[in-house]
This record gives C-alpha cells, sequence and structure tokens, in this order.
C-alpha cells in the first residue's frame, strides 16, 4: 500500500461546496481504489467526480495536492479541512510559513483504513 497526502472532496448533494479534507490516503499501487477515513474509493468517471465511495455511491473528487493555488474548484467555497500531522508537509509543498485561517481547518483525522471490510464487500458480490 502506498501512503499519500491528497485532496479528497466530496460532491453528492453540494457540487463545489462539498465538505473536503487534506488527509493521508492509502492507495492501491494502481491508484484505482483509495482508502481514508474508514471509507473507500474506486476510480469513477463522473460529470464532476473522479471516484465513488464503494459503500454508499457518493461521488468524490480525490486529487493531489495543488503548490500554488486552491485546491477547490474556482466556484466553490467552505473551509477545507486538514490533519493536523500534514499541516508542516502542506506548508512546505505550497511554500507558505501558515495555513490561512479563513480557508482551513485543522483536525485530527485517525488512519483508518478499510482494506479488510471493503475486501469483504467486494468479494461477497460476486
Amino acid at each position: 500500500m502506498i501512503k499519500d497526502l491528497m485532496y479528497i472532496e466530496l460532491k453528492t448533494g453540494y457540487s463545489d461546496d462539498g465538505p473536503a479534507w487534506i488527509g493521508y490516503v492509502k492507495t492501491s499501487k494502481t491508484k484505482k481504489t483509495i482508502y481514508f477515513n474508514d471509507q473507500a474509493f474506486q476510480k469513477y468517471n463522473g460529470c464532476y467526480s473522479n471516484y465513488v465511495d464503494i459503500e454508499t455511491g457518493d461521488e468524490y473528487w480525490i486529487s493531489g495536492l495543488k503548490k500554488k493555488e486552491s485546491n477547490r474548484h474556482w466556484a466553490g467555497h467552505g473551509k477545507i479541512m486538514i490533519d493536523q500531522r500534514a499541516v508542516d508537509e502542506y506548508l512546505s509543498l505550497i511554500e507558505e510559513k501558515e495555513l490561512p485561517h479563513n480557508l482551513f481547518e485543522i483536525i485530527d483525522i485517525e488512519d483508518r483504513f478499510p482494506m479488510e471490510r471493503i475486501n469483504k464487500l467486494l468479494n461477497s458480490k460476486d
């Protein structure tokens, strides 16, 4: 499993204003499956989304981090929740000394990667 820092935004029901996070994910080697915050996402080709929650069907935009502009869509609003463990790495990436408090909320995100649960779910569908 590969562990990366990524941007995750819920699209279903929100358009460009959904809850958004910057946090550590685990991915399959191909990045077709991403695990984050006790959820699992598979690659998906939606109009405004690129991953779907395997268990709920909710659509998400998941991407690497942008260095010089907002990770949110230009029309989107709302604070991005960032894992407190990721703040220093993110600041280094964007070459800043502190996060703009009007754009970010620092939170604790537990490492919960449900590989076993999701594998059982996917194998039971066969």
